[in-house]
């Protein structure tokens, strides 16, 4: 069992940065790749970063060249770090744990966090 519970969300011009944590618990933490996701109002959730258990990092669209994904396998955190912010990132953020890569259309996410509210205003 893995209980996921986001934090760092908040309200932040364009163009600024924020830093989102996920913090892990259950001792299985280290199996599982870890990753976020994002769903807008009125749209589908989407992948937006993952890293694998050895800390291989990969993104989706809306991620590359402005986000970067982190884990701490001690502290059993993982972190998303997001610069040059746009208003089209405005959106819930969710922390996500899965048995394999979680970018490809047949992910297994086994675990979700609660979210946490990302809004980017002009």
């Amino acid at each position: 069992q893995v209980q996921l519970v986001e934090s760092g969300g908040g309200l932040v011009q364009a163009g600024g940065s924020l830093r989102l944590s996920c913090a892990a618990s259950g001792r299985t933490f280290l199996s599982y790749n870890m990753g976020w996701f994002r769903q807008a109002p009125g749209k589908e959730r989407e992948f937006v970063a993952g890293i694998t258990a050895g800390g291989s990092r990969y993104y989706g669209d809306p991620a590359k060249g402005r986000f970067s994904i982190s884990r701490d396998n001690v502290k059993n955190m993982v972190y998303l770090q997001m610069n040059s912010l746009k208003v089209e990132d405005t959106a819930v953020y969710f922390c996500a744990a899965g048995p394999s890569y979680l970018s490809t259309p047949g992910r297994v996410v086994e675990y979700w966090g609660q979210g946490t509210q990302v809004t980017v205003s002009s």
